[in-house]
């Protein structure tokens, strides 16, 4: 019996309560909303949701990725991640730093923009995925995000981005914060 197919219409949902909640977020924050501290980071609000937008953002490489080292054998990618998961100090500062400057350089509008753009773009790439490409899977660096597993297939990696934002969502110190679009 072959792989149980998955349910894009589920992602497709997932990623459409994400844009509306990140764009509830930005519209209810003002100014000094997007300045003050998150609960239990280093970053303000208006960087957290740089981060939140940065993590969708990253879904091109990480499709790039799945579709070379899922033809690999398994071993191909396992070494990768652990190439990737020794690198992991250079990459949270880079992860760290980001965020300090995008939020600033891309400000709310932009923000609001880039998330528009990388939804619209998965929602397409989701719908041009064959059904037996999704259940492709690699190995990821466990040590970079707490939502990597140690093997997760396409249609993992589509949730991945909107898992990293519902954690950092309860994170942030705006109006419309935890609570928003549930």
């Amino acid at each position: 019996m072959g792989e149980p197919s998955v349910d894009r219409q589920a992602i497709h949902e997932e990623l459409e309560r994400a844009r509306r909640a990140f764009h509830q977020l930005l519209e209810d924050a003002s100014e000094d909303d997007l300045r003050r501290p998150t609960d239990g980071t280093r970053w303000t609000n208006g960087q957290m949701l740089f981060h939140t937008l940065f993590g969708y953002i990253l879904m091109r490489p990480l499709l790039i990725l799945m579709r070379i080292f899922g033809r690999l054998p398994r071993g191909a990618s396992r070494t990768f991640a652990r190439v990737l998961d020794a690198g992991t100090r250079p990459f949270d500062v880079v992860n760290y730093l980001g965020p300090l400057g995008g939020a600033k350089v891309l400000g709310r509008r932009g923000m609001g923009a880039a998330f528009d753009r990388v939804i619209a773009y998965l929602h397409r790439r989701l719908d041009a995925e064959r059904e037996a490409d999704l259940s492709l899977g690699m190995h990821y660096p466990t040590r970079w995000d707490p939502f990597f597993q140690d093997v997760m297939t396409l249609a993992d990696i589509y949730r991945y981005p909107t898992q990293h934002f519902e954690f950092h969502r309860r994170q942030l110190t705006l109006p419309a914060g935890p609570q928003a679009a549930r």
